[in-house]
């Protein structure tokens, strides 16, 4: 199996597979494509239908592209790991605030783009982005609250990884948060998988 990806720095959309496939010890090769390149369209429609990373191969050829898409198939490829929760309306929330994730917050992505080797504190903070992270916040505290932690849903999954992208942006920004979206972003950066990616996201330089 294979996961093609996007720079680590920036590359918000194929963090989050990586995080899954990686905090799951799931065995996958990795193909990276710097992006911004001349190239790199073509080395990515080699791989990908839509011209886009990440995409993943099967073991069977098949391509599956969009993080959530892939996710969904890494979750039925992998039943024995809890990627979504298996109680049903705990995994219904996990959809819900995922797929809200995956077509919002636009203008959140637009003035705090994921740069990891940013620190702009202060940056973008206009009314619109104050809205999503308030937003971000109640999604988080709403979940939290509920499953008692430490990450959304109890343990890390799918939402998490989708909401992990957010954390980096608030590590590069540091807009003002309470004290339960500070600590569960500070989780979310110490995870493994996690620290992993801001690592290796530092040797593209």
């Amino acid at each position: 199996m294979k996961l093609v990806i996007g720079d680590k720095n920036s590359s918000s959309w194929s963090m989050r597979p990586w995080l899954v496939l990686r905090h799951f010890n799931i065995p996958f090769d990795e193909t990276l494509v710097r992006l911004g390149q001349p190239d790199s369209k073509e080395h990515i429609l080699r791989h990908s239908p839509s011209g886009k990373v990440p995409c993943l191969i099967t073991d069977s050829g098949n391509a599956v592209w969009e993080s959530l898409a892939i996710m969904e198939t890494l979750a039925e490829l992998f039943p024995q790991h809890a990627l979504w929760p298996r109680e049903p309306a705990a995994r219904a929330r996990a959809r819900s605030i995922s797929a809200e994730m995956h077509a919002g917050f636009a203008d959140l992505r637009q003035q705090m783009p994921m740069q990891i080797h940013t620190h702009a504190p202060g940056t973008g903070r206009t009314p619109a982005v104050l809205a999503d992270i308030a937003r971000i916040e109640a999604v988080w505290q709403d979940c939290l609250s509920r499953h008692g932690g430490p990450f959304l849903f109890g343990d890390f999954g799918i939402a998490d990884a989708m909401f992990a992208p957010v954390a980096m942006r608030f590590n590069s920004y540091a807009p003002d948060l309470g004290d339960t979206a500070r600590a569960y972003a500070a989780r979310l950066t110490a995870l493994p998988a996690v620290a992993a990616w801001i690592e290796e996201a530092g040797n593209e330089r």
